[in-house]
Formats: C-alpha cells, sequence, structure tokens
C-alpha cells in the first residue's frame, strides 16, 4: 500500500524552544503536541499529567437527573433491575460493571445479552417479552437502546421503565424511555461527545455515588473495566476518555477484581504492563470471542465472578472461543479476498460491498477492518441465510462518514445503526445489489484521490543521536495512545542499510540503518514486500517509524517500527 507523507510542521523553531522551556521538557515533546493543538501550557500539563479530579461533572449529562432519581427510587423500592447490555467488549464490561455495583447495594439485578445471531444488536422483542415474565421493574440499557423506539414503546406497555445509557447517534425520534443519557442527544451540552457506552454508564454510576452519598471508591474501583471498554471501542483517547483510560490501564497492575484477574491470567499479561495495545489486541478478543461465537453472558459471568476456579475455568472458555474465532476469521478472510479480485478493480472501486451465504455474523465485522487495512475502502460485510436476510458491518476510512451514507440508503434496509467509522446493518437479500450500487455512487463523489490514499501524519523529523532513553520517557508521558493520540511518528533522512535486510515470521521487513555513526535496529511488520525498496549498503533512504522500548531478561534496547520507507 502506498502512503501519502505529511510532516506536521504548524509552528516555527523560535515558538517551538519558548514553548519546551515552558514545560521544561525537549523540543521534540514541544513540536509534538504543538503540532497536536495542544498549544496552552496549562492544557498541556493536563495533558500530560491527567487526573481523576479533571472527569466532568455527570449531572451535565441530559437526563441525568430523572436516571438517578428514577434507580434511587427503585433502590428504596428493592425494585427488580435488568441491565441490557450488547454483545461486545464495551457492553458486556458496562454490564459487569453495573451488576457489580448493584449488588454491591444489595440490588436484586439481572442481565440480559441478545443472542447476536437470532435477535441481532440492540433491544430485542424478545428481550422485553423476557422482562414482562420475570417481573422486571426497571431496564438500564448500556451501549445500546438509543433507535429502539418500538421495543421501548413495548416495555413502556408491560409496565417496565426504562433508561437509556447510550453513545451510539441517535435518530431523529427518541425512544420513550425515562430517562436517555447519551452525550450525542442534540439537547445534550455535556462538554464531550466521545465517550464509550461504558464511559456513560460510568458517568451514571459517579451521579449515584453521589446523589446516594456513598463513598468515591465504590465507583473508582470499575476504573480497569472501564478502560477496558473505552479502549477496545476504539474511541478518542482525549480529553475524559483519556483520564479513564489512563488511571484504569494502572490499576489493571493489581486488578481488583477475581475475574480480570483470570483474564489476565489466561492471556499471558500477569506481571506485565497492560497498555491499550495489549488490550486492543490481547484482552478485547477474548472477551469479544464469546460474542461473536455464541453466549456473550459469559463473558459477564467471568467479569463478574467472585469464585476464583470459575473464573479460570471461564477464562479457559475464552481462550478456545478465541482460537475458533480466529480460524474461521482466517477463512472468511481468503474468501472476502478471492471475491475482490475476481468481481472488483481495487485501483477504481471507491467501496466495496460483499456478501455470501454461511458468512459467520460474529467475525464479518472483524474481516471487514482487516479489509479496510488492506485496500484502504470502505467495506461493507454481509452475511447472508436461507430466510432472505443479511446481516452487515461496515468499517470505513478517515474521511468518509459510513453512517451517514448508510442514512442516505435507509429506504433500502431493514435497519441500520453506528457512527462514522463503523456501522450494522440487517437488509433483505434483494437489496445487497441496489445498495452496493447507491453506496458507490456515494462514495465516488466524496472520496477523493488522496482521500483514497492513506496518509502518515508525521509528527517530527529528527536524527538518530535524538533518540535516547529520556525521548522514550517524554514519549510515554503522552501515553495512553489511540484515536487522536496515535503514538508518534518520526521520520528520518539520510539514512544507511547496513548489512543485508530480510523477510522474517510472517512477512516481517527487518533491516539495520545507519545516521551520523548511530546504527538502529529497524522492524516492519507486514512491510516485507517493500524489501525491493532497499538493498545492501543504499544510502540515502527516508524511513517513517514508530520509536519503541523492547525489554528481554531485564535489558531495555530501542527499536525503531517501520510504518514505511522509500
Amino acid at each position: 500500500m502506498e502512503f501519502r507523507w505529511e510532516v506536521l510542521n504548524n509552528h516555527d523553531s523560535r515558538t517551538i524552544n519558548e514553548y519546551a522551556d515552558q514545560l521544561n521538557s525537549s523540543p521534540v515533546l514541544a513540536r509534538i503536541l504543538l503540532n497536536r493543538g495542544i498549544e496552552n501550557i496549562e492544557t498541556a500539563r493536563r495533558f500530560l499529567k491527567p487526573e481523576l479530579s479533571h472527569l466532568h461533572d455527570p449531572f451535565l449529562l441530559a437526563g441525568m437527573q430523572d436516571a438517578v432519581e428514577r434507580i434511587a427510587a427503585a433502590i428504596t423500592n428493592k425494585e427488580k433491575i435488568l441491565i441490557y447490555g450488547d454483545y461486545d467488549v464495551d457492553g458486556t464490561t458496562a454490564t459487569s460493571m453495573l451488576l457489580l455495583f448493584f449488588r454491591n447495594l444489595g440490588q436484586d439485578v439481572g442481565f440480559y445479552i441478545p443472542d447476536r445471531l437470532l435477535e441481532g444488536y440492540g433491544l430485542s422483542e424478545k428481550g422485553m417479552v423476557f422482562a414482562k415474565e420475570n417481573g422486571l421493574d426497571l431496564i438500564i440499557t448500556v451501549d445500546c437502546g438509543i433507535t429502539a423506539v418500538d421495543e421501548v414503546k413495548l416495555a413502556n406497555e408491560f409496565g417496565i421503565d426504562v433508561i437509556i445509557c447510550d453513545h451510539h447517534q441517535p435518530a431523529q425520534d427518541l425512544p420513550p424511555a425515562m430517562a436517555i443519557l447519551n452525550p450525542k442527544r442534540e439537547d445534550c451540552t455535556y462538554p464531550f461527545k466521545e465517550l464509550a457506552g461504558v464511559g456513560v454508564a460510568f458517568k451514571l454510576l459517579q451521579a449515584l455515588q453521589r446523589h446516594l452519598a456513598l463513598d468515591e471508591s465504590t465507583v473508582m474501583r470499575f476504573l480497569g473495566l472501564v478502560s477496558i471498554g473505552s479502549s477496545a471501542d476504539i474511541v478518542p483517547l482525549v480529553d475524559e476518555n483519556r483520564v479513564i483510560v489512563k488511571h484504569g490501564l494502572q490499576s489493571l497492575s493489581e486488578p481488583k477484581s477475581i475475574g480480570l484477574e483470570a483474564l489476565i491470567d489466561s492471556s499471558g499479561l500477569s506481571d506485565r504492563e497492560i497498555g491499550t495495545g495489549q488490550v486492543v489486541f490481547v484482552l478485547a478478543p477474548r472477551i469479544n470471542a464469546v460474542g461473536r461465537m455464541g453466549d456473550a453472558g459469559r463473558a459477564v459471568r467471568l467479569l463478574t465472578s467472585d469464585n476464583k476456579q470459575q473464573a479460570k475455568n471461564i477464562a479457559t472458555i475464552l481462550e478456545s472461543e478465541n482460537r475458533h474465532r480466529k480460524s474461521i476469521d482466517e477463512e472468511t478472510f481468503s474468501q472476502a479476498f478471492e471475491i475482490i479480485e475476481s468481481d472488483f478493480n481495487p485501483g477504481e472501486e471507491s467501496f466495496f460491498v460483499l456478501h455470501k451465504k454461511g458468512w459467520h455474523p460474529g467475525v464479518i465485522g472483524i474481516v471487514a477492518s482487516r479489509l479496510v487495512e488492506k485496500f484502504y475502502r470502505p467495506t461493507l460485510m454481509i452475511a447472508t441465510d436461507e430466510k432472505g436476510l443479511g446481516r452487515g458491518s461496515a468499517r470505513s476510512i478517515a474521511g468518509f462518514n459510513i453512517y451517514e451514507a448508510l442514512k442516505e440508503c435507509e429506504d433500502l434496509m431493514v435497519n441500520f445503526g453506528g457512527h462514522k467509522y463503523a456501522a450494522g446493518l440487517t437488509i433483505e437479500i434483494e437489496n445487497i445489489p441496489l445498495l452496493r450500487e447507491k453506496l458507490s455512487q456515494i462514495a465516488a463523489k466524496q472520496l477523493t484521490d488522496d482521500l483514497l490514499k492513506p496518509k502518515l501524519s508525521i509528527d517530527s523529523e529528527i536524527r538518530f543521536h535524538e533518540i535516547d532513553g529520556q525521548l522514550i520517557k517524554l514519549i510515554n508521558r503522552m501515553a495512553p495512545f489511540g484515536p487522536q493520540n496515535m503514538r508518534p511518528l518520526f521520520l528520518s533522512k539520510g539514512l544507511h542499510v547496513v548489512g543485508t535486510p530480510s523477510v522474517v515470521g510472517r512477512n516481517h521487513l527487518k533491516l539495520k540503518v545507519r545516521q551520523d555513526g548511530v546504527i538502529m535496529d529497524a522492524i516492519g511488520f507486514d512491510l516485507g514486500e517493500k524489501i525491493y525498496r532497499i538493498s545492501p549498503g543504499e544510502q540515502d533512504v527516508e524511513m517513517v517509524y514508530i520509536i519503541d522500548e523492547n525489554e528481554y531478561k531485564g535489558r531495555k534496547t530501542i527499536q525503531l517500527r517501520v510504518k514505511d520507507l522509500r
């Protein structure tokens, strides 16, 4: 894949040096912060040292007062509460957190997560009937519910109140719920709009803690769960999310939850520092696997377990389901790749819509993401069934709002939902060709040649002699890394290839490069095909990379993780 390189250079040297002096830091870090729009010294200090005191007042969320008063009444009257969650990591961590909170109060509380294959995403009629048959008085939704107008009406007809905690884009008509907590509501003035579903649920608990005059620790103990759900949902790691994830990840080094401890241990992360990378690529896939392949309730039972042996047994199941998911994932990716090669011209197409009978609905979102990484085109994968319906998962690229594109096609679908980079839908098979045609037209109008070529936003051009342990410490102060706060990208020019580059492992490019007498080890994951660009002894190589620090048997070494070179 070819990249566009853009070196961010929005400030002159004098401004950068003055900023570095005020911050008592290096010009490299100052340049990165300035280029990322952090131009105020106080803002920079808050960014580099996020504190829990920086969290916003939960009562700024529209509907919060109504929500806590209704829940307080349910607690006083010993009513039966149902937590209704989504089956992904965001939903299961939010469900687990609320369950633990209410159980600690001695409340009669249960949970319901819809079957991904039989019910699909969000509130379902089956779920509402379950609540009625079990005598529930109050349903609290997490990470779902914002578009469930009919289902909430049905709950109301059953005499059940509903409180919605969601972060997805609201439709024009809101459900007739007792309270709706969603920072994306048009009438909500909450200062930060990008909370995950578990983040919205956490704000509810903060408000309840204040309303019920509970100790702050009753809520802050859940920051580990909130950090996992937020990181896994790929929300922007700025503002309030940054505070939550920073402190939550720190708490995972000594998890107070039996279930979390079992999950971390079975994942091979015990006694290791856990960052967003370990959450996204190690912990989250295991939690997601049980929802993708069957009953997501197993993840909730793990995360809420108070029995070590039970937690260990469920964690083992998660491991097994994740291995199963990977095998289906690989098979589906191969089939999708073949369809693209035979039916599409990636150089001319602006949007991929793929469908096949028998694809597992639980993995098509993962495969769509992998296809976006491979071809850099918005991609919709649809798994069709014998009943004439298709369930789809869409993933997008920068500059193309997939939710808004689908909104222009809503007459062709049974239902849909999501946000600008990811969405899900249900569609009748006969409408798939029309949807493909319309989405292709929308994409062709909006996506320029530049937008169809991924961009590497380079934070700073540096020389090898500037790379040392102190610089790594400064970079690590910017963690946690994620959307809108990615790990800094650096550019170095005039590099000399030392020795013979090689392809190792699963298509990884490995090489040594020298500049100003300093030699650096470098590796480019899945960049084996770029070996043709460099040869032994070649000079004047330009390379974009991330600075990594490896530790082996107590010894730390610096390695450059290559993103592109020329």
